[in-house]
C-alpha cells in the first residue's frame, strides 16, 4: 500500500516539475521571440485601464478639434460604449481606440502622441480591433486568414467613425434593384467604407465580370451579399466559405431541397460539392452549369456510357444521336440526390 502511494506522489511531482519547466519556456520564448510587429502591436493595444486615469481627457476635449468625426462616431455602437454593461468603468469615447489624449492636448495636437491608424502597420490595426472583437465566431479566425496574410487590415474595410454613404451613386457598380432599394443602408450596419459588393470588387475585380453574365447570383443587384457564403474575416474553409461541415454548406444553406441526406447520393455532390458542375459566381450557361450542354457535363464521369450500355451507335436509351437521350437530366430527373431510386430517376 505504501509503494502505491509512493508512486503517486512521484508521478504528480514528475508532472508538477514538467508543468513548471513548460510555463518557463513558454515565458523565455514569448520574450526572446520579439519582433517588429511585436513592437507595433504593443505600442499601438487598445488601453484597459479604467476611465478616471489621469492620461484621460475624456471624448468631449477631442470634440474641440474633431467635432466632424466625433457627431460621426457618436451614432454608431463605438458612441454608445458607456451604455454597454461590460464596460462599466473602462475607457469609452475616442481614447478607447486612439489611446489616452492628455499628451496629445498639452503639445498641441502633436500626432506623435496618440495613436494615428494610417501610420500603422495593417496587422497592428487589426490586432487592436481584435482587443475588443476576438472572441466572436465570425472573428476568432481571422489570424489564419487570406486578408491577414495579405496585409489587409481591419480599416482598409470598415471605418471606426461611421460610414458616410448615399445610396444609389451614379457612379456605382451596384445594380438597382427592388431589393437593394428596400435594405438600402446595409453596409452601414457593419460600418464598411463602401457597400459591400463595391468594397470586395474593388479587390476582387474579376468576380464582377462573373456576377455581370446572363445566369449568375445577384449580388450586384443587392439581393444577396458575397459575405452570406464567404466570411471575410477567416475560416477553415476553402475560399473562407462559410460553416466548417463541408464543401458545399454555404449552397444548401438556401437550396435546402438538395442537402439530402438521400437514400440514394449522387457521389460528386457529396465528395466534390456543388463547384464540381456549377460556378458558384456567375456563368453563360443557364442553371450555372460549367458545360453548356448538360450531358457534356455527364459524360466527363460517365465516358463509357454509350458502348456499357447501349445497343450501338443507333440504338438503347443513351443514343447521343437523339436529341431527347442527349439531356440526361430527362429521365435522371433527380440528379442531385435520390429517396426511391438508384439511377435517380425519381
Amino acid at each position: 500500500m505504501a509503494s502505491t502511494t509512493n508512486i503517486k506522489v512521484a508521478v504528480l511531482g514528475i508532472f508538477t516539475i514538467l508543468f513548471f519547466i513548460w510555463l518557463a519556456s513558454g515565458t523565455i520564448s514569448k520574450a526572446v521571440g520579439s519582433s517588429e510587429l511585436d513592437s507595433l502591436i504593443a505600442a499601438s493595444a487598445t488601453p484597459t485601464p479604467k476611465a478616471d486615469s489621469d492620461a484621460y481627457v475624456g471624448a468631449e476635449t477631442c470634440k474641440a478639434c474633431h467635432e466632424p468625426q466625433f457627431n460621426s462616431v457618436a451614432a454608431t455602437k463605438h458612441g454608445k460604449l458607456e451604455n454597454l454593461a461590460s464596460w462599466k468603468g473602462k475607457v469609452t469615447g475616442c481614447e478607447a481606440c486612439h489611446g489616452p489624449g492628455k499628451e496629445h492636448v498639452e503639445f498641441g495636437g502633436d500626432k506623435s502622441k496618440i495613436i494615428v491608424f494610417k501610420t500603422m502597420n495593417p496587422k497592428a490595426v487589426s490586432e487592436t480591433c481584435l482587443g475588443c472583437h476576438a472572441g466572436r465566431e465570425s472573428h476568432n479566425n481571422f489570424r489564419r486568414g487570406e486578408h491577414w496574410r495579405n496585409n489587409v487590415g481591419c480599416t482598409d474595410c470598415h471605418t471606426a467613425h461611421g460610414s458616410n454613404l448615399s445610396h444609389e451613386k451614379t457612379n456605382s457598380i451596384t445594380l438597382v434593384s427592388d431589393a437593394s432599394r428596400q435594405n438600402p443602408r446595409d453596409a452601414t450596419v457593419v460600418m464598411l467604407k463602401k457597400s459591400e459588393p463595391q468594397l470586395c470588387i474593388s479587390c476582387h475585380s474579376e468576380m464582377k465580370a462573373q456576377f455581370s453574365k446572363p445566369f449568375r447570383h445577384k449580388v450586384l443587384e443587392g439581393a444577396m451579399k458575397c459575405s452570406d457564403c464567404h466570411n471575410p474575416h477567416g475560416g477553415f474553409e476553402q475560399k473562407q466559405t462559410r460553416l466548417a461541415i463541408g464543401a458545399d454548406a454555404a449552397c444548401v444553406k438556401c437550396h435546402t431541397d438538395k442537402q439530402g441526406p438521400f437514400v440514394f447520393e449522387h457521389a460528386p455532390l457529396k465528395i466534390e460539392g456543388c463547384s464540381s458542375c456549377h460556378t458558384p459566381h456567375g456563368s453563360s450557361n443557364a442553371k450555372m452549369l460549367k458545360r453548356s450542354q448538360v450531358r457534356q457535363l455527364c459524360l466527363e464521369c460517365h465516358s463509357g456510357i454509350t458502348d456499357q450500355l447501349s445497343d450501338g451507335p443507333q440504338g438503347g436509351p443513351h443514343n447521343q444521336t437523339s436529341i431527347r437521350s442527349q439531356n440526361c437530366t430527362v429521365c435522371h430527373s433527380q440528379i442531385h440526390g435520390s429517396n426511391a431510386n438508384k439511377d435517380f430517376f425519381r
